[in-house]
């Protein structure tokens, strides 16, 4: 009865035995080779460290800067990409008119602007949030467009019959026969918010995860490095199965896009 009520909300615990037997592995090979190093510590020591750094606040603190770009970012871009991708996919005529456009922009990589957001914002929250947001649109607007041409012509042909005007077809036909699939979208830039806000803490911003776990390798602190990489993961995976069990609480039988195995 466990396994298969672990298996509906989307964990399974046998799924930490390889991490966990990884871990073991690293103990072992640094307590029989006995390596020295600056560069990298045995999991014991990342755990130590880890916990000094959660309880001291610092770990916390980083986690929360790290998670209110990535959600600032994620609320503007979905919001954005949700709109267009709803006019996009509502509009044949604007679709074929903006499809350069968009495959142009589309594959410029987040990072590159980075030294734009710079110059305009200066260092802080307001840079990482207008890369997150930059990146976060994409994701959702493509899977918005896609999903509307997926809707079943006959409801179109009901909204046609009932005489709905624009704004009504998209209120009561369109969004609630495309948000499962929109929704996707969303869990899709969600993932890249975070990518997105820690690489932009690594490269250019004061704040957040990313940039701890820089501050950590320059200042020769391998263990405590890697337990920002381990918590990076970590908060990584409590994002994403957030998000997936707010989609299957929503939409139930509709939010499942994979066969089950």
């Amino acid at each position: 009865m466990s396994g298969s009520a672990s298996a509906k909300s989307g964990f399974g615990w046998q799924g930490l035995v390889f991490p966990i037997g990884l871990l073991l592995l690293g103990e072992f090979l640094f307590a029989w080779s006995h390596i020295q190093s600056d560069s990298i510590a045995p999991p014991s020591q990342a755990l130590l460290a880890g916990w000094d750094a959660l309880t001291d606040g610092s770990l916390i603190q980083a986690t929360l800067d790290t998670l209110a770009a990535a959600v600032a970012g994620l609320s503007l871009g979905g919001s954005v990409g949700l709109l267009v991708g709803l006019l996009l996919g509502s509009i044949p005529v604007l679709d074929r008119l903006m499809e350069f456009t968009i495959e142009a922009v589309r594959p410029i990589p987040s990072v590159a602007l980075i030294p734009v957001a710079l110059l305009v914002y200066g260092f802080g929250y307001r840079m990482e949030i207008a890369v997150v947001t930059f990146a976060s649109t994409w994701p959702v607007l493509i899977m918005t467009r896609s999903a509307i041409a997926g809707i079943e012509p006959r409801l179109m042909e009901v909204a046609r019959a009932l005489r709905f005007n624009f704004f009504q077809t998209v209120w009561k036909i369109t969004l609630p026969a495309a948000l499962p699939r929109i929704f996707v979208g969303f869990r899709l830039a969600a993932g890249v918010a975070l990518i997105v806000a820690v690489t932009c803490e690594i490269s250019a911003n004061p704040l957040g995860l990313g940039y701890g776990m820089m501050m950590a390798e320059q200042s020769l602190h391998p263990d405590l490095m890697l337990a920002f990489l381990v918590w990076i993961g970590i908060v990584g995976w409590t994002w994403n199965w957030t998000m997936v069990t707010a989609q299957k609480r929503l939409f139930g039988p509709a939010a499942m896009v994979e066969q089950p195995r």
